[in-house]
């Protein structure tokens, strides 16, 4: 017997495309011929969106003997976080138990064992087994709510549980795999590795397993390896020819650079310096030693005549009016113009290198350096890349330990630094995770030992700022809620919560 992943002949999330009739059509087609082709002692459970008179289904059929033996339809669609099933399809409500081996297995797709229920009408069908294929998407600590919840349906139904994960990078969700099984003991007695495709071969006798253990990652290894796989799919199943990124000369766009190597390999990544007046020379030493270690191609282009032609052209229109932010972002968009143009004329990907926290407070120029195509770091708060950089740096010196330990800067006026617009990052951090992350008020953040101003001050600044991250490319989730198909909020909005704090 052979379980494939939820919704394996299209991949998942499909979204809207479920929605055409020759999309599923073809869907329909793959999977007939695929139970032709396939031996037919084989027992192969396949997911796929069904279409019938009945509706449009989230369904996994076995494929036996040259033929379609049985068709089971997800009964738990889920409809929070960045899932939206119920928006294309409809509720199945019957079980499905067939025999193989000697033993009879119950199917459930992924959210149906989340919610009891679907796990005891299997049981009550007479299933031996579950089998359950997933498309369960990663963020910090997911496996651990897998084993949560594979344990909870086991002492629901006693059925010892076989759950098959989809691995790879899909626009902003990514799949890490690291597939199970779970004996009637409740112990997990089969761990696949994660991110990592592959097939893995388990025996089952009675309602006991064998096969490969595999270590989990610690939390930095996943989130880089989450990072990197995220990279490597998105920039190959689009077909870019390559990568262009700013290197700055900061941790950012550092990190940046090292996972697009790891993913890519040297030869598709084009580092590009654009110094300004404001540039620092350590930057500029630090990226030129960054480019040597990784061996990719690097480039140097200066901005101040492009700035400087910026300005004049402008002089009229802000005469009587002093430098401000203003001449910053022109800064940064002259830098966003330059790769877009290579972007343009090598049939390459831009990498933006902003993080979470920056993108949660503004803290980003609009058509500067958010711009480009997949925002690498677009979920990963500043604390982390800290320890991602050092977790990358653990395997091979490739950041400068001069970046990590340099106070972070944009470098666009004198002397600038983060800090100087922003509190302090393990506190600004603290903050975004309770009020981005865990939708606490104000009033509950400073209750947590925040200062009340900061809070009122960050809170503003990310409200404020929505509009600009409505802008911006998209980029992998790593946390349980990102800006983009996870945190949904208005852009036009005259909510104040709780005036008397804020």
């Amino acid at each position: 017997m052979l379980l494939s992943p939820e919704m394996s002949i299209c991949g998942y999330p499909a979204e809207d495309l479920v929605l055409r009739r020759d999309f599923t059509a073809a869907c329909e087609a793959a999977l007939q011929q695929l139970a032709v082709a396939a031996p037919p002692e084989l027992a192969l459970i396949v997911g796929y969106p069904e279409r019938s008179d009945d509706g449009l289904f989230n369904a996994a059929a076995l494929l036996r003997g040259g033929r379609v033996e049985a068709v089971y339809r997800k009964h738990h669609l889920p409809n929070h976080s960045v899932f939206d099933e119920q928006r294309v399809f409809e509720r199945g409500d019957a079980p499905c138990v067939f025999a193989c081996g000697g033993l009879n297995f119950g199917l459930n797709i992924c959210g149906d064992i989340w919610e009891p229920g679907p796990v005891r009408r299997a049981m009550e069908a007479g299933a031996d087994w579950l089998l359950v294929p997933n498309a369960s998407p990663f963020h910090l600590n997911k496996e651990r709510e897998r084993a949560r919840v594979a344990r909870a349906r086991l002492v629901e139904a006693g059925l010892p549980i076989v759950y098959a994960n989809m691995v790879g990078g899909q626009d902003e969700l990514v799949f890490d795999g690291a597939s199970f099984a779970m004996n009637a003991d409740s112990e997990i007695a089969v761990q696949c590795p994660a991110w990592r495709e592959g097939l893995f071969y388990l025996e089952l006798e009675g309602d006991t397993c064998s096969g490969p253990l595999h270590t989990l990652p610690s939390e930095e290894e996943a989130v880089y390896d989450a990072l990197v796989l995220a990279v490597r799919d998105y920039v190959g199943k689009n077909g870019f020819k390559g990568v262009h990124l700013g290197l700055s000369g900061g941790i950012d766009s550092a990190l940046t650079l090292a996972i697009a190597v790891d993913a890519l390999g040297a030869d598709k990544v084009h580092a590009v310096m654009m110094p300004s007046d404001y540039t620092a020379s350590i930057s500029v030493e630090d990226a030129r030693d960054m480019v040597k270690r990784l061996g990719v191609r690097y480039s140097e282009i200066a901005i101040k005549s492009i700035f400087d032609a910026f300005v004049a052209q402008l002089a009229g229109e802000f005469a009587g009016r002093a430098a401000d932010t203003t001449e910053e972002n022109l800064q940064a968009r002259t830098r966003g113009t330059l790769l877009m143009a290579l972007s343009n004329k090598f049939g390459s990907l831009v990498l933006t290198t902003g993080n979470k926290s920056e993108m949660a407070v503004g803290y980003a120029t609009l058509y500067g350096d958010m711009a480009g195509g997949f925002a690498v770091l677009k979920d990963v708060a500043k604390t982390m890349v800290y320890r991602l950089a050092n977790y990358r740096n653990s395997l091979s010196q490739v950041i400068p330990q001069r970046i990590i330990d340099r106070p972070p800067s944009a470098e666009l006026r004198p002397d600038q630094t983060d800090q100087d617009s922003l509190p302090p990052y393990d506190v600004l951090d603290a903050i975004l995770a309770a009020y981005v992350e865990r939708d606490l008020s104000a009033r509950d953040i400073v209750a947590l030992g925040h200062d009340a101003a900061i809070v009122r001050k960050v809170i503003r600044m990310v409200d404020l700022a929505e509009y600009k991250r409505r802008q911006a490319p998209p980029g992998p989730r790593i946390t349980p809620r990102n800006f983009g198909k996870d945190r949904r909020y208005p852009i036009t909005s005259k909510y104040r919560p709780e005036g008397d704090l804020l």
